[in-house]
């Protein structure tokens, strides 16, 4: 048996301290790309990444880690840690937007614990599984909105050109028949609905790193989640049972 509370606070710690590094050296940034001109990392992604699995390595040296910049390690406790160190590279680089640091652990495909932060707002969401998402030891929940003229919907969405060209049609399906949307990355977007900031979330080909603590905060806040195949492959949403056939509806039509 694992002691979540404990991972939770070894998460926490170290989330915090990725996040003060990415504010102390934001004006000293080494800047590069990966799979494309818009899929960026840096030189705080990557010693942000360093301080998070070096410090999962000295408290549990049998867990596995998945890590968005390529840190990785088998597992032979049945026990994974999939970590984001930087999600939202692009406003943490630009100053346009906000972004935080993620990190899940998972018991082989099932994720136990979750944390995200956020360094400038100086909040961590987190969550254990079956004990709820809090916010600064604040219980979370998601909105009561019910009408999905009035929903927020906060979209995150692999910056890929074949991905925005899918954003295209859903947003023409989408856009006319809600309150607004809000373009977040994909943690914080997840988060937001725990905390009932935004009704919904809408990711599109987005990658396990940057959903999976997002996902158990939405989902011990009460949001239901699940994907959505009359849209196609790697379309998830995150929102209200009573918002979700509207929302749906929308997406595909």
């Amino acid at each position: 048996m694992r002691d979540l509370a404990a991972a939770r606070e070894l998460a926490i710690d170290l989330a915090v301290a990725a996040g003060r590094l990415q504010v102390e050296r934001r004006g000293t940034v080494v800047i590069g790309s990966k799979a494309h001109a818009n899929d960026l990392v840096s030189d705080v992604d990557l010693a942000s990444e360093q301080l998070i699995t070096d410090g999962v390595a000295r408290a549990w040296p049998g867990d596995g880690i998945l890590a968005e910049e390529g840190s990785s390690a088998p597992a032979s406790s049945g026990w994974r840690w999939v970590i984001d160190p930087l999600d939202g590279t692009r406003n943490y680089l630009t100053g346009s937007g906000p972004w935080s640091v993620c990190i899940a652990l998972q018991e082989g495909t099932a994720t136990r614990m979750a944390v995200v932060h956020d360094p400038v707002a100086d909040e961590t969401f987190s969550a254990v599984a079956n004990a709820g998402a809090t916010l600064g030891g604040t219980s979370l929940q998601v909105t009561a909105t019910v009408r999905v003229a009035e929903a927020i919907v906060g979209l995150s969405f692999n910056p890929s050109p074949e991905t925005k060209q899918r954003m295209v049609g859903i947003l023409a399906g989408l856009l006319p028949g809600i309150g607004d949307i809000r373009r977040l990355p994909a943690a914080l977007d997840l988060a937001y609905v725990a905390a009932g900031r935004v009704d919904a979330a809408l990711m599109v080909d987005t990658q396990l790193w940057d959903v999976a603590a997002g996902l158990l905060l939405a989902t011990e806040a009460g949001a239901a989640i699940d994907d959505v195949p009359a849209a196609g492959p790697g379309i998830v949403l995150a929102t209200t049972p009573e918002l979700r056939a509207d929302l749906v509806r929308l997406i595909v039509s």
